[in-house]
């Protein structure tokens, strides 16, 4: 289904860690830790900066590739990791893309179920890398049929 993607990657977009959308981010998944948005303990941490929580990222935008075309609903999410060099600053600019690592399919107890496995990328401006994420959607039979594949 997806295995003529695979190994292919975005164009890299830029994205700003902005303080308004790590305090909204903050409140939707319930951490009020301080280190996210007051200003002064930002200033006093050890980062010398506010952070933004772990799973972040996941309000990126990564850019599109040619040929995925991903259903708007009825994916499940399978697994995902995040490995970081170190934390994100508020208002650092980042460039994010992503690449199609494996496509393969199971049989399940629902017929036929597919796993897109996608790793994502966070750059500085200067190319370095400072997180990465591995996730894992899974194509369910019902999924496969409304798409027509």
């Amino acid at each position: 289904m997806y295995k003529s993607v695979i190994g292919k990657k975005s164009s890299k977009v830029k994205n700003t860690v902005e303080r308004g959308m790590v305090k909204r981010f903050a409140e939707a998944i319930g951490d009020p830790h301080p280190i996210y948005i007051d200003e002064e303990t930002g200033a006093k941490s050890r980062y010398q900066c506010n952070i933004a929580p772990p799973t972040f990222p996941r309000a990126f935008d990564y850019g599109e590739i040619s040929g995925l075309d991903l259903p708007k609903k009825g994916l499940i999410h399978g697994e995902q990791n995040y490995h970081y060099e170190r934390p994100l600053c508020i208002g650092e600019e980042l460039y994010c893309y992503f690449e199609v690592n494996n496509y393969y399919e199971k049989d399940g107890k629902n017929g036929l179920m597919g796993f897109l496995v996608i790793k994502r990328y966070g750059e500085d401006p200067n190319g370095t890398l400072i997180f990465t994420e591995e996730m894992t959607a899974i194509i369910t039979e019902t999924v496969r049929k409304a798409m027509k594949v």
